[in-house]
């Protein structure tokens, strides 16, 4: 009886942690999804980065979740660069994208520049995010021209939510959906190198990405996008808030957290916490040169 020798078991790929670019990002077009999350500040960043998602976002929500506003509008420059900072600095994979922020690029593509340029420089990102198309493709070029990568932003505009009447699916109509998709093919030719389609029906969001060279992004935009992104904090369940719809949460953080908490705060009032194990010696004769109370032991009281 012959004895086949076993098959030689390859050894498992290692991710590469080369860079992402957005040449990479413009590459999945076809080949492969595109996983995206939100990130603002060191520690989410670097756990967010160490699972080789290929693109953070430093949104403008970070008014919403991270400085418990109500909405975007009054993010300023100032707080987008600080959170980019942040974020940049514990990032070695992902392409780090953020969001210009309320009237930082409508007013001028000057301004655009301006600001964009800022979050390049002070913020550390290697591209920048911009809601809207139509009047605001003067800046989209303007970016792309001096060599800022642009990510669109078409569907429901979070800066734009007090002209749409809330936070409101976009699209819905023959005639809107296909001035989405002009909307779409005019970035594109600006310059853009992905587009986010957030609450677009499905439908819509696939017509789009088909008719794209260059990846969508959807939020609330069905399965046929190139790749997806939410909210970290969403759909860790960090916050107790209503979560949209489009949101799938994977954990429930905040109820951890809330029960650490609780544990931590009985601990202490019951002097559970902190323990022996917690705390540091001195050596007996530094102590009995100290001298003072003699009952005072360092053992804390029970």
């Amino acid at each position: 009886m012959s004895v086949h020798p076993a098959p030689e078991r390859s050894a498992p790929q290692q991710q590469t942690r080369r860079p992402v670019g957005t040449l990479d990002v413009r590459a999945a077009k076809g080949a492969r999804r595109i996983a995206m999350l939100t990130a603002y500040d060191a520690p989410t960043a670097a756990l967010v980065d160490g699972c080789d998602i290929d693109i953070i976002l430093v949104g403008d929500s970070l008014g919403m979740v991270m400085l418990g506003r109500n909405d975007t509008l009054s993010v300023t420059m100032d707080e987008m660069v600080h959170h980019c900072r942040a974020v940049t600095g514990s990032v070695t994979r992902a392409l780090v994208v953020a969001d210009m922020p309320f009237l930082s690029y409508e007013t001028s593509p000057a301004d655009a520049l301006r600001n964009a340029g800022r979050l390049f420089r002070e913020g550390g990102v290697r591209a920048v995010k911009l809601e809207g198309a139509g009047p605001y493709l003067p800046q989209v070029r303007a970016l792309v021209d001096a060599g800022i990568p642009v990510m669109g932003h078409i569907g429901l505009t979070p800066q734009r939510v007090a002209q749409l009447g809330g936070f409101k699916v976009q699209g819905k109509t023959a005639d809107a959906a296909r001035r989405l998709l002009d909307d779409a093919l005019a970035l594109e030719q600006a310059g853009c190198f992905s587009i986010v389609l957030e609450c677009v029906p499905s439908p819509v969001a696939a017509r789009i990405t088909a008719a794209l060279t260059i990846p969508t992004i959807g939020i609330g935009a069905g399965p046929d996008c190139d790749g997806q992104v939410l909210v970290l904090h969403d759909m860790l369940g960090l916050q107790d808030r209503m979560v949209p719809r489009f949101v799938k949460r994977y954990a429930n953080l905040a109820g951890q957290v809330t029960a650490a908490v609780t544990a931590y705060k009985q601990e202490v009032e019951s002097g559970a916490f902190p323990g022996p194990e917690h705390g540091f010696a001195m050596p007996d004769e530094e102590l009995r040169q100290l001298g003072g109370d003699k009952d005072v032991t360092g053992q804390g009281k029970r």
